[in-house]
C-alpha cells in the first residue's frame, strides 16, 4: 500500500497538487474557527491573583489617579537633567557653616585608607597621632597601617581556621556557620581590633613599613586569600571526616598559616621584628612661657634631627605613645537595646582568645557629656557611626536633612534611630576620630571630625558633624574610663548579654 500511494502521489499533476493543498488549508481554516469560537464561548478558569496583589484594577487605578501637574512636572524635568543631591542640597545648612570649633585637638596631615575597609585601624591609630606629633615637635607624622593590615590577616585567618575547627560538625546551612564563612578575611573593625593588634604588635612609622597596592587596595588580595583559607579549611573537614584527632586538624591549621604569612608578606611585606628610626623636628626659639614681641613673627630653630635609635614595635609604642588600651571603654547609643546594659558581639573579635567587642548601652545625651569632657581633656575618641545618610564629601558635612529630600520630592518620610534599628536600616558602618566640640552655653552644636579618606574628600579631609546628626546616626564612642561616671563603669563589671553574630552592625565598621 505504501508503494502504491507513493507512485500515486507522485504521479499527480502539479494543478491536482495544488488543488488538494489548498483543500487541507481550507480544511484547516474551518476547524480554527470552530475552535475559537468554541473558546469563546467557554469561560477560561485563570486562578485568582492572592490578596494584597497588585491588581490590574489596581494598576488602573493609580494610572486614572495621578495627573502630572505643574509642580511635579518641573521635579521631573529637573531630576531628568540633574544628580538627585545636587538638587535636594539644603544650601541653608552649607551656607551656616563658619568652620570654628571652640576647643580642638591639634594634629596635622590627614591620611588615607584608599580603597581598604581599614576605617577601624586608621581611626584608631588616628587618637595616638597627635601624642607623637606635639611630643616629638613634628611637621607631620603616620602610623604605618600596612604592619597593622598584615597581622590583622594573620590574626582573622587563624581566627577563620579554629572557627572551621570549632563548628566541623555543624550543618552547612547552620546560620553562625554562614556568617563567619562570609566575613573570614574582611576589612572590617571594631576598636578592640585595634587594641588587640597593638597590644600584640605594637606599632611602626609608615616610614618603616609604608603602604603597598595590596594595603592600598584589598579586594583582590582579600579574594586570594579567602580562596586559599577555604582550601584548607576544606582539607581541615575531610581530616576530621576521617577520623583525624584535632591535633592533626591543627597540625593541618598550622602548615595552612605558614602558607598564609607567604602570601601576604608577597602582597605586603615582611613586618620588621626591629628596626631603626630617627625624626627631624623643629620647634620655636622662645618657649610658651617668656614674653614675646606681639609685632614679631614667632622664630624657629633650625631643624633638629635625632640619632638613629632601634626599636622593636612594641617598644615604638611604649616609648612614643604608652597609653594602657585597656583602660578604654566603648559606650554605644542603640534604641533597641536597654539603657546602661552590658552587650558583647558574638565573634567581633579579630584575635582568637582575645575579648569580644563589649559595650554599655547609654542614653545619647551622657555618651555627648563624656565626649565633651574627652575633648577637653585633650584625648581624641574613636567613634563608629552609620555614614550613608545626610553627609557630604563634597562639603564635609553631616546634618539632618542636608539633603531635603521630602521638600524636593513633597514626600513625608519621618525614619526615627529607633525605626531605623528596627527594620535593620542604620548601624554603625565606618569609623573615624573625634577631635573636637563647638559648645554655646555649655551645650555641643557640632563636632570636628578627622576621617582617613584624604585631603580630597570633605574640607581637606575633616568634616563638621552637628549635633542633631550625632543624635540619628552616632553609635559608638570610644573613651578613656577615667572620663566615665562610676554608675557606667560598674556596669562593665556585670557579665554581658551577647548579642548574635548577626546582630545589625556586629561586624564591625568597615
Amino acid at each position: 500500500m505504501k508503494r502504491q500511494f507513493r507512485q500515486f502521489s507522485t504521479s499527480r499533476s502539479d494543478k491536482e497538487r495544488s488543488g488538494v493543498i489548498d483543500s487541507v488549508k481550507m480544511n484547516r481554516a474551518i476547524l480554527s474557527s470552530i475552535l475559537l469560537v468554541s473558546c469563546l464561548m467557554t469561560p477560561i478558569d485563570t486562578p485568582a491573583e492572592p490578596e494584597g496583589s497588585l491588581t490590574a484594577d489596581f494598576v488602573k487605578k493609580l494610572r486614572d489617579g495621578y495627573v502630572m501637574n505643574l509642580e511635579d512636572r518641573a521635579r521631573f524635568n529637573a531630576i531628568s537633567n540633574t544628580d538627585i543631591d545636587t538638587l535636594a542640597l539644603n544650601r541653608q545648612i552649607v551656607n551656616g557653616e563658619d568652620g570654628h570649633f571652640s576647643h580642638r585637638i591639634k594634629t596635622k596631615g590627614v591620611t588615607n585608607q584608599k580603597a581598604s575597609g581599614r576605617c577601624w585601624m586608621f581611626a584608631g591609630l588616628n587618637t595616638m597621632r597627635p601624642t607623637v606629633i606635639h611630643e616629638l615637635g613634628l611637621e607631620a607624622f603616620e602610623f604605618s597601617a600596612a604592619y597593622l593590615l598584615f597581622w590583622d590577616k594573620m590574626e582573622k585567618s587563624n581566627l577563620y581556621l579554629e572557627q572551621v575547627i570549632e563548628l566541623r560538625d555543624v550543618d552547612r546551612l547552620d546560620r553562625e556557620w554562614q556568617l563567619i564563612n562570609d566575613a573570614m578575611i574582611g576589612d572590617g573593625g571594631w576598636w578592640n581590633y585595634v587594641m588587640s593588634l597593638i597590644e600584640k604588635y605594637g606599632v611602626v612609622p609608615v616610614s618603616v613599613m609604608p603602604e603597598t597596592n595590596s594595603s592600598e587596595n584589598t579586594r583582590t588580595m582579600n579574594e586570594v586569600l579567602k580562596r586559599l583559607l577555604l582550601s584548607r579549611a576544606s582539607e581541615i573537614l575531610k581530616a576530621n571526616e576521617d577520623g583525624k584527632s584535632i591535633e592533626k586538624l591543627r597540625a593541618q591549621k598550622e602548615d595552612a598559616m605558614k602558607e598564609v604569612y607567604r602570601f601576604l608578606a608577597i602582597n605586603l611585606g615582611e613586618p620588621p621584628a626591629e628596626f631603626e628610626w630617627r625624626f627631624e623636628a623643629k620647634q620655636k626659639k622662645n618657649s610658651d612661657s617668656e614674653e614675646k614681641n606681639k609685632n614679631e613673627k614667632p622664630k624657629v630653630e633650625e631643624e633638629k634631627l635625632s640619632e638613629w635609635t632601634s626599636y622593636t614595635p612594641k617598644s615604638f609604642y611604649e616609648t612614643f605613645v604608652g597609653d594602657d588600651l585597656s583602660q578604654m571603654v566603648t559606650l554605644y547609643h542603640d534604641p533597641a537595646l536597654k539603657t546602661e546594659g552590658h552587650y558583647c558581639f558574638n565573634r567581633a573579635r579579630n584575635v582568637f582568645g582575645s575579648a569580644e567587642m563589649n559595650f554599655v548601652n547609654v542614653d545619647i545625651d551622657s555618651m555627648k557629656k563624656i565626649a565633651v569632657e574627652s575633648v577637653k581633656a585633650n584625648q581624641g575618641m574613636w567613634f563608629a557611626v552609620n555614614m550613608g545618610p545626610d553627609q557630604s564629601r563634597e562639603h564635609g558635612l553631616m546634618e539632618v536633612e542636608l539633603f531635603d529630600y521630602e521638600s524636593l520630592f513633597g514626600i513625608e518620610m519621618p525614619l526615627s534611630k529607633a525605626t531605623r534599628s528596627r527594620f535593620n536600616a542604620g548601624a554603625s558602618n565606618h569609623a573615624m576620630t573625634l577631635m573636637g566640640v563647638d559648645l554655646r552655653d555649655g551645650k555641643p552644636v557640632k563636632w570636628l571630625v578627622e576621617n582617613s579618606w584624604g585631603e580630597d574628600k570633605g574640607n581637606k579631609g575633616t568634616w563638621t558633624l552637628y549635633d542633631s546628626w550625632f543624635d540619628e546616626y552616632v553609635y559608638t564612642v570610644t573613651v578613656h574610663r577615667d572620663l566615665v561616671p562610676d554608675e557606667i563603669l560598674a556596669v562593665f563589671e556585670e557579665e554581658p548579654e551577647q548579642l548574635p553574630t548577626w546582630y545589625p552592625g556586629a561586624m564591625g565598621p568597615e
